[in-house]
This record gives structure tokens, sequence and C-alpha cells, in this order.
């Protein structure tokens, strides 16, 4: 672990450790790929802790087989770490809005009020808002609520939301953001995603 002084020490009334111990809120946004992906890397290590992870792929279709949701399940059902959990709302790309848009919109919508109760309820320790920036950005859920319910959410509850255009109220709020930005990508030049890579 690194070690040294941090630039800014809060003037909070925390202790070393209490602020050390503190449920975080993650943003991996940006035009790059592998924001989904270091957000399930993320759960591979809340698995390894035994902490219940609760999974909510918005705007995906439920057909759509991503690799780290077989692993992930198999991995919850092991006995060995932690659960897992996995719900999946809506229909069609993340990055494109279809002619679907009203039943995307319901099914984001009601995947907000689920990750609402579990929050409530303290069901989980990592949530994992997968492309839960989208939703954001189209105005279907009022990132202004999010901020309040993710501000007030009860005990140690770590929270990462995933997606392009993340609003610029979410970035300022969150404790981590990470922006990928895209340098070169094979589908440039003509190459379509392929098993293991993109899936």
């Amino acid at each position: 672990m690194p070690q040294g002084q941090p630039s800014v020490v809060p003037d909070d009334g925390l202790t070393t450790r209490q602020r050390r111990n503190r449920p975080l809120v993650f943003v991996h946004t940006g035009p790059g790929k592998g924001k989904s992906t270091a957000a399930f890397g993320l759960a591979l290590r809340a698995w390894n802790q035994g902490w219940p992870i609760g999974v909510f792929q918005f705007v995906k279709s439920a057909k759509w087989k991503v690799g780290e949701e077989n692993a992930l399940k198999v991995l919850g059902a092991s006995g060995e770490g932690g659960s897992v959990v996995w719900h999946k709302m809506g229909e069609g790309w993340s990055w494109v809005q279809r002619d679907a848009q009203l039943d995307n919109e319901q099914a984001a919508k009601e995947g907000w009020e689920q990750v609402k109760r579990d929050l409530a309820a303290e069901t989980h320790k990592l949530y994992v808002l997968d492309e839960f920036a989208y939703p954001m950005h189209w105005g279907w859920i009022d990132v202004d609520e999010v901020i309040e319910v993710l501000r007030n959410r009860p005990g140690t509850q770590h929270v990462v939301i995933t997606g392009r255009n993340a609003p610029e109220k979410l970035v300022e709020f969150a404790d981590l953001v990470t922006e990928m930005t895209k340098v070169k990508h094979p589908m440039d030049t003509g190459q379509k995603g392929q098993k293991g890579i993109e899936w």
C-alpha cells in the first residue's frame, strides 16, 4: 500500500480509521473502454472480502450475455466469498436510444426503485450500477434524487456507477471519479467486438 502524507486533511472531526472506513461512491465515465470492466474487478475484490454484492445493469437487454455475470454468479454460489445478486433492466444497447425508449425508461426507473429499497435495507455492501449514468444523462432519473439517496444511505454501502456522460453534479458528489479516454480501439479500423474481449 502506498504510504505518505495526504495533501489535505479534512477538518471533519473524524479519526484516520473512521475516515478510512467511510462508504464510497465511485464513478467510471468517459468515452473509453473499460468502465464496466473496472467495476466488475472491484466486485471481485469485494467478493473476496465476503461482501454481499448487488449488480444492477441498466439499459441492457436481459438476453445479452455478459462474461462477468456468469463468473460472479458462480463465485457467489461457491460459498467461499460474498453473495452475488444480478439484476438486468432495459433493452437495447446502452449507447443508443432506440424506439423502445419508453420501455427502457420504465425499466430503468423500476431498477432505480429496487436500488433504493436495497440501500434502505442495507442489502449489499457493494452496489455496481452498470450503465446507470445513461438514464441520468437522458433525464429518465433525476440526478439530484440519486445524490440525495446516496448521501443518506445507511451503514457502510459502497456504490460504483458506470457509463458515459456522467452528470457533472454526480461527478462533483462522488468520492472517486475515473474518466476512461480512448486513445485507440480496434473498432476504429472496422474490427467488430469479439468473445472474451467485449463479452
